[in-house]
């Protein structure tokens, strides 16, 4: 790599992605092209000769910006945020010019040592249990993931191994699993990759009888079950060496703070007692509402978080770090397990430092064996911003959703579907004469209508039965103008619906 090519081009690159966002508002959010466009615009093959970057430019602003969703527009209320900023802009910048593959201490000692450090100090701001601080050598503390997918398999499978050490392998086809009908479908994914039978994902029903969190008493009462049903001696029941006082696990809990639908917040400590008093690991999920948790006000939603094996944040989402940057944190006594489910040492990756166990090796700690530089984005958001800042930019959010809130609740035609706790709102367009067979068409319609003008970018859900539209306020650009605008498009295409409707004479 040339250093002054590196020098002119990456400036150039600068500006094409400053001028990008500043003119981001101009862009529809939701990209409008139809699937396959792109084939119709690009060669079948790769150049022979080298092109300017200036073609390349000219190429991403008539071929593959129309392409574009542009999650980081003010007008980007879906899914649920995916936070970009300078600091992490930068720190992501700094990692691929250091281009390190940190798979190991010795591969480079500050890639190892900065994300130990980095993650503790979240961890602090998380007022996280003593257990969840990483010491130095290993067994317990913080890992950077790609995602929270990647989190809820990795800690799958540190306790499926740890049931199976106890057990036999040949316990597997009885593992049972547990979480909410909430919770997200990386559960059952990773049940798939970890053998789990696919009937032995247990899906807890939960709905607005408890603000769609999980009862502690729905999960007992799963558990008995299974126990009066025969698994008991393989997989949740009594160890057959019966003098041995403790039960094996059934496998795992996951646990969620802020479920991908709405936001439910599941009774932690309440679950935590049901999962100790069975030996069930307990995975806590907080990928989105964690980072409200830095927030004192907001602390008490992970109150519990003591009696979890493992914990989960992802700061990409709400914590202006770049994707991706997923924080896993495990258990002192719970690390072994990990290390021992994930572990491989070949010849060829031996080292005095390793070999001495003075070192941690983030490599035991993954599915792939490298890894890049993430804790570069976090350490820089964390240092440029600093934590107050980063709860004000949290505290604001979750006002204007709040905002929004007010809005829809002045609008007799609609209705709130889900308590609100964060910065997410769940709503929908109640239908004419309350005629529910015509509502999920109605909102469904709705939905494409207020995206396909481009101006604002909405998603859905289904709560209890009901088709739910979602607005999640969390774009580091949003401000009150655009969700007061958001409001206006929702409300000008449920009317022309609702005219529709009348002069169809549908009810």
């Amino acid at each position: 790599m040339d250093a002054e090519q590196l020098r002119e081009n990456g400036h150039k690159m600068v500006d094409f992605i400053a001028d990008y966002y500043k003119s981001i508002e101009n862009f529809p959010v939701l990209s409008q092209v139809e699937p396959g466009y792109l084939h119709e615009l690009l060669p079948d093959s790769a150049p022979n000769q080298p092109e300017t970057l200036q073609q390349v430019f000219d190429d991403l602003q008539a071929k593959i910006l129309p392409g574009v969703t542009h999650w980081q527009s003010p007008n980007f209320f879906a899914y649920y945020p995916s936070n970009s900023s300078t600091a992490g802009f930068l720190g992501e910048m700094l990692s691929a010019g250091l281009n390190i593959v940190g798979f190991s201490w010795i591969t480079s000692p500050a890639a190892t040592e900065l994300e130990m450090i980095v993650v503790n100090w979240l961890a602090k701001m998380l007022n996280l249990p003593d257990d969840f601080i990483s010491a130095g050598k290993g067994k317990g503390g913080g890992v950077i993931q790609g995602t929270a997918s990647e989190a809820v398999l990795v800690v799958l499978l540190a306790a499926r191994d740890r049931v199976l050490r106890n057990v036999g392998k040949t316990a597997l086809e009885k593992l049972v699993v547990y979480g909410s009908d909430q919770t997200h479908s990386a559960l059952q994914k990773a049940c798939q990759i970890g053998g789990i039978h696919p009937e032995n994902c247990r899906l807890l029903k939960a709905d607005s009888t408890t603000g769609y969190a999980l009862s502690p008493d729905l999960l007992s009462e799963a558990i008995s079950h299974d126990i009066s049903n025969g698994c008991s001696r393989k997989s949740i029941g009594i160890v057959e060496a019966q003098n041995r006082l403790e039960r094996i696990p059934d496998e795992l809990l996951k646990e969620v703070v802020g479920t991908t639908s709405s936001t439910a917040v599941d009774p932690l400590l309440e679950l935590g007692k049901v999962t100790k008093s069975n030996g069930i690991w307990f995975h806590v999920d907080a990928a989105y509402a964690g980072s409200a948790c830095v927030c004192p006000e907001y602390r008490h939603y992970i109150d519990g978080v003591e009696e979890a094996d493992s914990f989960n944040m992802n700061a990409h989402k709400w914590f202006l770090t770049n994707f991706d940057c997923s924080v896993l944190w495990v258990k002192t006594n719970d690390g072994n397990a990990l290390i021992q489910a994930l572990s491989t040492n070949p010849e060829y990756l031996k080292n005095k430092a390793s070999d001495a166990n003075m070192v941690v090796d983030y490599k035991d700690w993954q599915v792939p064996l490298g890894r890049r530089f993430r804790s570069l984005k976090l350490w820089m958001v964390l240092r440029l911003y600093g934590v107050e800042n980063l709860q004000r930019y949290i505290r604001n959010h979750i006002k204007l959703a709040k905002q929004f809130e007010e809005l829809v609740a002045q609008d007799p035609r609609f209705e709130i579907v889900a308590p609100r706790k964060f910065a997410l709102v769940c709503f929908r367009l109640l239908p004419p004469h309350s005629n529910e067979d015509n509502s999920s068409k109605l909102n469904h319609d709705l939905l494409d209508t207020v995206n396909s003008t481009g101006k604002v970018y909405i998603s859905h859900t289904v709560l209890s039965g009901k088709y739910t539209l979602r607005f999640a306020v969390g774009a580091p650009l949003t401000e009150e103008r655009h969700v007061i605008e958001a409001w206006k498009v929702i409300q000008e295409k449920a009317s022309s619906l609702l005219s529709e409707l009348g002069m169809n004479g549908v009810s």
